[in-house]
């Protein structure tokens, strides 16, 4: 059941089944009646009836202050510091307030900072210093219950509009993927047709349609784990992973292509850190960024990668730390975003999809954590995957 904060003193009583029926006359069938008795405050039976509801209560008195208010509202953006913040849910409230009934509206929102996993004070006053956020679709519904309280039902749909958006990126990107491998193949089915070119011009065309195939499947590999990291991650029992086991693992797999590349590879950490997590997710959100620091370094250089707590004890940090060519500031806050490719490609990373780095993001996002990164040029990059902590 969610809890009910409270921001004002319980005045006097109101029977739970008044205000049921309140609540029901109002948002069931949107009657614009006038509830008869005025509400001069809310009861505790009145906090547990409205954290019964399915989505999250905020009750407004006549002046537009907050008197109650679900967690979760806070978190979504909508209220701080006990008064609703978005202009779009106020003028809403005065409309049905002056017209009586409901009405309903779309708002997005972000997440405040605070309700963000904590990270390091070095990387808080940095200037190199970037974090990736998602916003927060909710909708949300207006009721009056009388001349004096407003009610507020906050409904956060933001997992089945990622969900969408993804779903549908996904058809547009592969269909855009798809166009250069059938002209490539077209074009060498004509000149096989003719029969008139000469072996190495089909020799060619071939190598080209491989290349376009490789890079296809590619994209549809990396496309499907973008999809995968839209499920939420419910924490229980079955799916503890120790971190440092599981990078351990990663790096062990990147042994050989860093030697092939001249650069050392290491891990350590904390050994008892463990996470509430899909393994396969972070497992490959962890080879993109062991991938991507390989890639961008130069030969005889090192990359580590160290699990640690964070700083406020209830979240965990796995970091990759490269001496690359580093990112440039104006780059840092769009290497998150699907397909984008940034200016600083080498012949290591020149046959990359750009969508790495966003599935890194949307698995920190779908276990509750984040991903952060500190860069500047030459002198390289730290990524920050930060992750809550297993409860003990």
């Amino acid at each position: 059941m969610m809890s009910v904060s409270t921001a004002k003193s319980v005045r006097r009583q109101t029977p739970m089944s008044s205000l049921g029926t309140r609540l029901r006359h109002v948002f069931a069938r949107g009657d614009r009646d006038e509830v008869s008795e005025s509400l001069d405050d809310l009861d505790d039976s009145t906090a547990a009836l409205l954290a019964m509801l399915p989505t999250a209560p905020i009750v407004v008195d006549a002046t537009n202050e907050v008197v109650r208010s679900n967690p979760e509202a806070y978190r979504l953006g909508v209220v701080r510091n006990d008064a609703i913040v978005e202009a779009k849910i106020l003028e809403a409230i005065e409309q049905v307030r002056g017209t009586g009934g409901k009405c309903h509206l779309d708002v997005t929102t972000e997440t405040p900072l605070e309700f963000l996993p904590a990270r390091g004070d070095s990387e808080r006053q940095s200037s190199e210093h970037s974090e990736v956020s998602r916003p927060n679709w909710i909708h949300v519904t207006v009721g009056r219950i009388s001349d004096a309280f407003v009610v507020v039902l906050v409904n956060d749909v933001s997992e089945r509009i990622r969900f969408s958006q993804t779903r549908d990126a996904f058809i547009t990107n592969v269909s855009e993927q798809l166009t250069k491998p059938i002209q490539a193949l077209q074009q060498l089915a004509s000149r096989l047709e003719n029969g008139q070119e000469p072996q190495d011009v089909i020799a060619d065309d071939a190598r080209s349609l491989r290349l376009y195939c490789m890079h296809l499947e590619h994209t549809i590999a990396d496309l499907m784990l973008l999809i995968k990291a839209q499920e939420q991650i419910i924490p229980n029992d079955t799916n503890r992973v120790n971190l440092l086991q599981l990078s351990t693992v990663v790096v062990d797999s990147f042994l050989p292509l860093a030697a092939q590349r001249g650069i050392e590879l290491r891990v350590a950490g904390d050994s008892d850190i463990s996470v509430n997590a899909d393994a396969e997710q972070i497992s490959a959100a962890l080879k993109k960024l062991v991938e991507n620091a390989i890639g961008y370094s130069s030969r005889g250089g090192h990359v580590n990668v160290a699990v640690e707590p964070a700083n406020d004890g209830m979240h965990a940090v796995v970091r990759v730390i490269d001496q690359g060519c580093g990112i440039a500031k104006g780059e840092r806050d769009r290497i998150f975003e699907r397909f984008y490719r940034g200016e600083n490609q080498n012949d290591e990373t020149a046959d990359g999809v750009g969508l790495g780095l966003a599935i890194v993001k949307h698995v920190a996002l779908t276990h509750n954590g984040s991903v952060t990164v500190w860069s500047a040029p030459r002198q390289g990059s730290t990524f920050s995957l930060i992750l809550p902590k297993a409860s003990a």
